[in-house]
């Protein structure tokens, strides 16, 4: 039995099997309709979700699984004094598979260590790392530029809490020639553990400098809900805002990537700009979704 807690789980050969049966599922999904009859997902959100929690349940139910859970922790009995390690067990009574969401850090590595029958699948714990955010970032940026090598990826706003942006690094720091362009104030900057690995990155506090350079651009908010101080979030939230005045600066097939929700930092004018992907995004993460939940319950 496997789980998937941070992208590292996976080697780059099973990213790789999974991007490709992500393929053949968006090129004939009749397929694999009945493939996981009689299993069951538990969608476990103690936090907040739209994208993540809709992608997961819908991609179960479209390769013809059920789903059981929760989106709010206020209705379980984690409210009446219920620890983590006695929800993760009961639940493995009921369902063969979970994708869980938490708003502690190791919450996920906690719950994969207790759970004996049912694969774990992180859905983003705090602002540590956030896997299948990670898939659907790599299955759009694979279908836009073919490969992984040779990019500069631009990550701009909140790099200190962004859990999607300390995923998608530790994975594409494993490719060839990957150059990560740090965009943050001081405050967000990218932390320590996150950079010591990586073999070639720069930092700058200024978007408009960087655009030019950049074959990726991956947008972030300013994460009010990891703020401790109401004044530091309101100081910092719109400090960078992608305009359609900023992207004339750069390359014309230079991708936008943002793993929403999205408040003010791009502004809306730009999603008809032709280089914004972010909503295809999604549904690439829908797809990524569907070929992991088969991987990981062994039915590919």
């Amino acid at each position: 039995m496997r789980h998937l807690i941070e992208p590292l789980d996976l080697t780059t050969d099973e990213f790789e099997f999974i991007f490709r049966l992500a393929d053949d599922i968006i090129l004939d999904p009749s397929k694999y309709l009945d493939r996981a009859k009689g299993k069951l997902l538990a969608s476990l959100f103690f936090e907040p979700s739209t994208r993540t929690r809709l992608s997961f349940e819908t991609a179960m139910l479209r390769i013809g699984g059920g789903v059981i859970g929760f989106s709010d922790s206020k209705v379980t009995s984690t409210t009446k004094g219920e620890t983590l390690i006695d929800t993760i067990k009961t639940v493995e009574n009921y369902a063969d598979i979970c994708a869980m969401r938490h708003f502690k850090e190791g919450a996920a590595t906690l719950a994969s260590k207790v759970s004996t029958k049912m694969p774990i699948i992180n859905a983003g714990d705090g602002g540590h790392f956030h896997p299948t955010q990670t898939l659907a970032d790599l299955l759009t940026i694979r279908h836009h530029k073919g490969s992984f090598s040779n990019l500069n990826i631009g990550f701009c706003g909140d790099l200190k809490f962004g859990r999607t942006i300390h995923s998608l690094v530790r994975a594409l720091n494993r490719y060839e020639d990957v150059n990560f362009t740090f965009i943050s104030p001081k405050e967000l900057k990218m932390p320590d553990q996150f950079k010591s690995f990586l073999k070639s990155y720069d930092e700058t506090d200024s978007l408009t400098d960087a655009l030019p350079d950049l074959d990726i651009l991956y947008m972030s908010r300013v994460q009010q809900e990891r703020f401790v101080s109401s004044d530091e979030y309101e100081r910092l939230k719109d400090f960078y805002i992608l305009t359609p005045e900023k992207l004339k600066r750069s390359k014309d097939d230079m991708c936008i990537l943002h793993p929403m929700p999205r408040v003010n930092e791009i502004s809306v004018e730009v999603d008809k700009d032709p280089r914004a992907c972010y909503f295809e995004q999604m549904k690439f993460g829908m797809y990524g979704r569907m070929a992991l939940i088969l991987f990981l319950l062994e039915l590919v």
